[in-house]
C-alpha cells in the first residue's frame, strides 16, 4: 500500500517522467492505486501513462478511473485500441461507463463490441437506471447438483478465470434456475466423490434485477457476503453483484442524501467538476423555496406588530426562540433520517418515534425553558432592562421554549416518515426546510404565550 507521502512523490514523478521512467513507476503500483493517483493528480498525462502499460493492467486501471479520464482516453485511442479495451472491460464496469455517454457515442462504442459482448451490454442497459440489473455482471460460475465435488473443481479450474469472483459457487438446474449458493471452502473441504447435493441446504439470498440498488445495499449488510446472485422474477440466474460495486453505490447514496439534507439538489459530479452555472441551478431552487418560507416569518411578525410596539422587549428574544426551534427540529430530522437509512426506523414504527420524540422534546424544551427564565431573572438583579414584569416575561420565554422545542422535535421526526410514506426521499426534509417551517410556527407560539400571560400588564 502506497503511503500519502509516497503517493505525492509518485505523482510528481509521473508528471515529470519520460516513457522509460513511467514504465518503471507503473510497475511499482497496483492498478487500483495507479487509477487513484491519476484521478487525484490533474497534471498527470493519462494518455502518456497508458502508452507504457501492458494490456491487462491498462484495462484494470481504466476500470477504476473517473469518467472524465476514461472519456479522454477513449477519444485518444485508435479504433483497434478502442475495440479491444471496450471488449476487455468487465460487463458491470462497461455498463457504468456506457450509461453516462451521449446516445451517438454509445451507438458507436456498441458497434465496436463483439456480438456476444454487444448482446451482454444491451441486456444490462435495458434495466432501469439505479436498478440492480445495471450493477450485475454475467461472469459467474454455476454447477449442477448431480455433479460430484471433483467435477465441480475441474469445472472451476477450467472456467474460473472468467468469473468476477470465486468466493461463491452457484448451483442451478438444467434450465439455469438458481437452486443454492455454496462457498468455495466447502468444496475444498468436502470428499471429492460427494455429490454437490450433499453440500446444499437450499437457503440463499438473491436479488431481483429490477429492484432499486438500495435493496442490494440492505441485502449485503444483512448477509455479509462478497457477492450476491441476481435473478429475474422467476428465479432464473442472470448474474451476480459484488461488494466492491456496492461500496461505490453506498458512497453515491450517502453523498446524495447529505447534499439534499443541506438544502440543495444532489450533484451528479464531484464538486470541483460541476460547472458554476449548474452549481447555481442546483442550489437556487431550494434557496428560493426557503426564502419564500422565511417571508412567512416576516408576515407573522407583522401580524403581531401591535404587541411588539407595546412591548419592544419581546423582540429581543425572537432570535433565541427561532434558533431553538430550528435546532431541535434539525437534530430530530438528522437522527430519524439516518435511522431510516440504516433500517432502524420504518414507517410502521412511527408511533414509537412520536412517543420518544415527544418526551425528548418536552425534556429538552424544559431544560432550555429553565435556562431562559434564569437568564432573565439574573439580568433583572442588575438592570431594569426587562421592567417590573420580568417574572411574567420570563415565564413567556420559558413556556415558549418548551413549546417550540417540542414542536420542532415532533416536526423534525415525523416529517421524514411522512415523506417516506408518500414515496418521497426523506432526505429532502432538509435541515433548512425544517428550520424554516418551525420559525413561523415558533413566532405564533411565542406571541400566543405573550398575549395570554402579558395581557393587562405589558400588553
Amino acid at each position: 500500500m502506497v503511503s500519502a507521502e509516497e503517493k505525492e512523490l509518485l505523482a510528481e514523478r509521473f508528471v515529470t517522467g519520460n516513457l522509460y521512467k513511467l514504465k518503471h513507476l507503473t510497475a511499482m503500483v497496483q492498478p487500483e492505486e495507479l487509477a487513484e493517483l491519476i484521478n487525484e493528480s490533474p497534471h498527470i498525462d493519462v494518455i502518456k501513462v497508458f502508452q507504457v502499460l501492458d494490456a491487462e493492467k491498462a484495462v484494470k486501471t481504466f476500470e477504476h478511473l473517473d469518467f472524465e479520464r476514461q472519456e479522454a482516453l477513449l477519444l485518444s485511442f485508435s479504433v483497434d485500441q478502442l475495440s479491444s479495451t471496450l471488449n476487455a472491460l468487465s460487463p458491470d464496469d462497461r455498463t457504468a461507463l456506457f450509461e453516462k455517454l451521449p446516445t451517438e457515442t454509445l451507438r458507436k462504442y456498441l458497434s465496436l463490441l463483439t456480438a456476444e459482448e454487444r448482446k451482454t451490454a444491451n441486456q444490462l442497459l435495458q434495466y432501469p437506471e439505479d436498478s440492480i440489473g445495471r450493477l450485475m455482471t454475467p461472469d459467474f460460475i454455476s454447477v449442477k447438483e448431480h455433479w460430484t465435488v471433483q467435477q465441480a473443481l475441474d469445472y472451476i479450474r477450467k472456467y474460473g478465470k472468467d468469473s468476477e469472483t470465486l468466493n461463491i459457487i452457484y448451483v442451478t438446474d438444467e434450465k439455469g434456475f438458481l437452486q443454492d449458493d455454496i462457498k468455495v471452502r466447502d468444496f475444498l473441504l468436502a470428499p471429492l466423490d460427494l455429490p454437490i447435493s450433499g453440500l446444499m441446504d437450499r437457503t440463499y439470498v438473491s436479488l431481483d434485477a429490477r429492484d432499486d440498488q438500495e435493496v442490494a445495499i440492505e441485502a449485503f449488510k444483512q448477509t455479509d457476503r462478497v457477492a450476491l446472485p441476481v435473478t429475474d422474477f422467476n428465479g432464473l440466474l442472470l448474474g451476480i453483484v459484488t461488494v466492491d460495486d456496492m461500496v461505490d453505490v453506498i458512497e453515491e447514496e450517502d453523498t446524495e442524501d447529505i447534499q439534499k439534507f443541506g438544502g440543495t439538489e444532489a450533484l451528479e459530479e464531484p464538486y470541483l467538476k460541476v460547472s458554476l452555472r449548474e452549481m447555481i441551478g442546483k442550489r437556487a431552487g431550494w434557496l428560493i423555496i426557503l426564502f419564500l418560507g422565511e417571508m412567512l416569518t416576516a408576515s407573522a411578525m407583522g401580524y403581531f406588530e401591535d404587541e411588539l410596539s407595546k412591548a419592544v422587549v419581546l423582540a429581543l428574544f425572537i432570535p433565541l426562540i427561532i434558533s431553538s426551534g430550528g435546532n431541535s427540529g434539525s437534530q430530530a430530522a438528522t437522527l430519524i433520517i439516518r435511522a431510516m437509512a440504516l433500517g432502524e426506523v420504518t414507517i410502521e414504527t412511527w408511533w414509537q418515534v412520536l412517543r420518544r420524540e415527544f418526551l425528548s422534546g418536552l425534556a429538552l424544551g424544559g431544560i432550555l425553558g429553565v435556562i431562559g427564565f434564569l437568564r432573565i431573572a439574573t439580568w433583572s438583579l442588575f438592570t431594569d432592562i426587562y421592567g417590573p414584569h420580568w417574572v411574567m416575561l420570563g415565564l413567556v420565554v420559558g413556556f415558549t421554549l418548551i413549546g417550540v422545542v417540542l414542536w420542532g422535535t415532533i416536526t423534525g421526526s415525523m416529517f421524514p416518515i411522512l415523506l417516506k410514506r408518500i414515496g418521497v426521499d426523506p432526505a429532502v426534509s432538509s435541515a433548512p426546510f425544517i428550520a424554516t417551517l418551525v420559525d413561523v410556527t415558533g413566532l405564533v407560539i411565542y406571541f400566543g404565550f405573550a398575549y395570554l400571560l402579558l395581557k393587562g400588564s405589558m400588553l
